[in-house]
């Protein structure tokens, strides 16, 4: 499992590094989606998560959902167009579930990528994600998990 300045970036997901989204490929023309490590170390503990409605469809850059902490505001953005399918309900309960358990019960939503061969081609695997990562959180200034 690659690790980035102490961040735990899981080989079997896929990442859109930009960002900072990983992928879990469900087999059925589904993607789960959540929030990276990084992201949760850079926005710090999660207060609210307000998904998109199942049944949306979502355009390439634009928002699945917002996401609040104590120190940010802002979108998790899709990068490819893409239906929300399910939403986590049980992370809009316990937001900071995107923090204690990241790549395990603080998914976001569920996707279906519009052209799931182009939102393949933009994902960046696991076993390949530790250099892009380094460099983003250099030109991020992230000094990295504690």
């Amino acid at each position: 499992m690659p690790e980035v300045r102490g961040c735990t970036l899981p080989d079997d997901l896929l990442y859109d590094v930009p960002n900072n989204i990983w992928y879990r490929d469900n087999g059925d023309g589904t993607l789960t989606c959540g929030m990276t490590m990084i992201a949760t170390g850079m926005a710090g503990q999660l207060v609210a998560f307000t998904a998109k409605k199942v049944g949306k469809t979502i355009k390439e850059g634009k928002s699945i959902a917002t996401v609040e902490s104590g120190k940010w505001v802002g979108p998790a953005k899709v990068g490819f167009e893409a239906e929300i399918v399910e939403v986590n309900d049980g992370l809009t309960a316990d937001p900071k579930l995107a923090n204690s358990d990241p790549y395990g019960a603080g998914w976001m939503v569920k996707v279906k990528p519009s052209d799931a061969g182009a939102a393949m081609g933009m994902l960046t695997p696991g076993s390949a994600v530790a250099e892009p990562y380094e460099a983003k959180m250099a030109a991020d200034e992230f000094a990295g998990c504690a």
